[in-house]
Parts: C-alpha cells; structure tokens; sequence
C-alpha cells in the first residue's frame, strides 16, 4: 500500500513531544527480530502499551487496554537492551534505571516514573521544529535502530544516533560517546537513541527492519539533513533516553579500572546499542500533536490542559505485561540470561 497520497498539500507543523514512559514489562521478547520466539536471545526492557508479546502484528493501538506512557492514546510499544553490572568474580546484577528528572512528578508526595525512558518525537531540532511538514507513522509501522552484532569503534561511530553520555549529575546533557564511559560515572550512564526520520513513503516494515528508512541524522537532537528521492516523507524524529543508575556499583568498580558494564547480548564495548519501535498511537492522535502549535508540556501533562490527553504516574505505574518467560533477570546471576559465557572474571 503506499502512502505518499495521505501527505496534505498544506499545513506547517511546529509540534514537539517529551514525555515519560513506565517499564511494561522486562523479559526476553524480541516480537521484530525474533517474532514468535520464545524466549528470545537476550533481555529487553520495553515500555508503552500492554499489547507487547511475542508476535505482535496489526495495529496495537487497538489492542492495548492501558499504556505506561504519559499520553493515554500512545499504546505503542519501545525497547531496548537491559544493561547489567558484571562483577569481578563473574557474576552479573541488573543495573537499576531512574525516570528524567525533567518529567518529574504530580507533587512532592506523588509516586515517581517506575524506571522506564524518555521519549521524543522533534521535527527539526530540540529547540525549534522549522517549517516542514511532518507525517505521522501509520498503524502497522515498525523500525529499528542500530544492531547488537556492531563490534567495532568505526561501525559504531558511524552511528552519530547512537550515543552515551557519562553523568556527573542527573542533568548533565551534551557531551557523548559511541561506547561505554570508562571510568565510574557518578549520577550513571544515560543511553541514547535516535531514529531514522526519512521514510520510503510505501512500507510499514523490511526484512531487515531498517532499509524502508533513511537517516540523515546528525545526533545530539541536531537538525537532521534533507531527505533523499528514494525516501522523500519525513516523520517525526523519534528519540529515546534511558537512564541508567550505575553509580550504585562505585564501590565495586573492578581493581584493574576496567569498564564494568555489559548489555544483555553481552557486549562490553557499547557498540552494538540498539532499539526498537512499533507504532500503536491511537486514531489520528499522532498526527493531530504534530500538525499542533505546542511543543513539550504544552502539548500536555498531569496539570495541564494540551492536544493530548494525559494519565498520572500512578495509572502508568499501574500498566503492566505479565512475563511470558520464566527466568531470574534480578539479583545476582551466574550468567546472563540467555548468554553462555565464553569469558568469566574471577575474584
């Protein structure tokens, strides 16, 4: 089917979305790369509608009955590797994530975002969305970003999307690396993940989840360069920040000063970063926020009135999946789940 005829002939879009999403659920299932697969290769921790499963297909904003996104019309569903603590006698401890202090919460004595991600959808920059106008993703639409077998510093810079920023506090924002900080960080490593936001104007997905998008982005919420012919309609610039609290392990940081952390598939560079999207926005409500004027909380929040409605943190806390695969992902584990170790540390 293709698409390029529900691009308008007029209109200017200047809308821009931030806001937080709960975990939904933390298990190995992989419904892109690995559809049906049970469990699949390594952990992920997913966040947004409770449709997630192992094979979704069709259009999940019809599906969900609640989200652990912010804005309740969003039930669509992204994930990313788990990162784990390794320690030096071998054994490894999920690293805890924290909420973007930004987002915040309803009061002083209001529950907090339960882990989870940032999530972006900008036009232009992070500052400004310029002038051109901006088509929503479709319902079935899926995409990845990055890929877990990139194990070299040159293939991972070449990735300017992909990137980790070492906190000093948990504000820090702009300088970044295309691997792992390698000393301690102290209010943790943030990861970050930008999307593609050229498309072919034709398909919902490709084999290899990747090729019916094009990017030209240049990272660090940057204005992203023009699209090419082969894929002319712009989407939103989708972005994901996860926040993850390493500084709990500064007592424990190996002897020999070497970098601690790993992802769940086993990487120990940062390298081989990488995400995952299925679009679930219900009806029109995507493309109603980018055809808007408001940008972040105007769009709305708990306590303010936007284009969007909006839940509590306690109803997205409330929002979960129940885990299709039975296995210990928390405490300290002899091995990663899923991953046979080649390698081990001894104390």
């Amino acid at each position: 089917m293709k698409w390029l005829s529900l691009l308008p002939l007029a209109g200017l879009a200047h809308a821009g979305l931030r806001f937080g999403c709960s975990t939904v659920s933390l298990q190995r299932l992989d419904p892109l790369v690995e559809p049906g697969q049970i469990p699949s290769a390594h952990v992920h921790q997913i966040v947004g509608g409770n449709a997630f499963n192992a094979s979704m297909e069709g259009d999940i904003g019809e599906k969900g009955t609640c989200t652990t996104c912010a804005y309740t019309e969003d039930f669509s569903n992204y994930w990313t590797a788990t990162m784990y603590f390794r320690h030096e006698n071998g054994s490894y401890k999920r690293v805890p994530q924290y909420p973007n202090a930004q987002l915040g919460t309803e009061g002083q004595d209001a529950p907090d975002i339960n882990a989870g991600m940032t999530i972006y959808y900008t036009q232009k920059d992070f500052y400004d969305n310029g002038e051109d106008y901006i088509t929503a993703f479709q319902p079935g639409f899926r995409m990845t970003v990055g890929s877990p077998t990139i194990d070299t510093l040159e293939q991972a810079q070449a990735q300017p999307g992909l990137r980790y920023t070492c906190l000093q506090t948990i504000l820090t924002r702009g300088y970044e690396t295309p691997d792992f900080p390698k000393e301690p960080c102290p209010a943790g490593i943030m990861a970050i993940y930008h999307f593609p936001a050229c498309w072919d104007g034709k398909n919902l997905d490709s084999p290899d989840h990747q090729s019916h998008m094009y990017s030209t982005t240049k990272g660090a919420f940057q204005e992203a360069g023009p699209c090419p012919a082969s894929h002319p309609v712009r989407v939103p610039q989708l972005a994901y920040e996860t926040m993850w609290n390493t500084a709990v392990f500064k007592d424990m940081w190996p002897k020999d000063g070497s970098q601690p952390f790993v992802w769940s598939y086993n990487d120990d560079k940062g390298y081989g970063t990488h995400a995952d999207y299925v679009f679930g926005w219900q009806g029109d409500s995507l493309q109603r926020a980018m055809n808007s004027s408001c940008f972040f909380h105007a769009c709305g929040s708990p306590g303010v009135q936007g284009i969007l409605k909006t839940q509590t943190v306690e109803e997205m806390n409330k929002c979960s999946v129940q885990n299709t695969v039975e296995e210990d992902t928390e405490g300290w584990l002899m091995e990663l789940p899923g991953q046979k170790m080649a390698m081990r540390f001894t104390a």
